[in-house]
């Protein structure tokens, strides 16, 4: 596939997964109007983790299909960005415990929901 074709898979991969990511935040945020942890972007980064592995451990030498799913889709539906300016937005006022509870579940969920995607599948 030419360059233009993958740059234009990873677009398209892009804008659904942080359009996903953007409506399932607010699905969250609904349920949990007032949670003490950022519990919309906990579960936005292990559900994108665990369909990254899930990706990863499934698509071997498919390097269209993972422009458009594993660097576009997953890649804007996971967000470091967001995770630390929500971790350091909760140290800045000075809620250490839930600080620490909500990089805890962000880091080990990520991880182990890739993890558990990769194996399973």
């Amino acid at each position: 596939m030419s360059q233009a074709g993958m740059i234009f898979l990873l677009a398209v991969g892009g804008g659904g997964g942080a359009l996903c990511r953007y409506l399932l935040g607010l699905a969250v945020m609904k349920k949990f109007p007032t949670p003490r942890i950022p519990v919309a972007m906990i579960i936005v980064n292990i559900i994108g983790s665990f369909g990254l592995g899930s990706l990863y451990g499934t698509i071997n030498d498919n390097d269209a299909l993972f422009a458009l799913l594993g660097f576009g889709f997953f890649g804007a539906f996971t967000t470091f960005s967001t995770f630390s300016v929500e971790a350091v937005q909760l140290v800045m006022d000075k809620k250490y415990q839930n600080a620490l509870v909500y990089l805890s579940l962000s880091i080990c969920g990520s991880i182990m929901g890739f993890l558990l995607g990769y194996y399973i599948i």
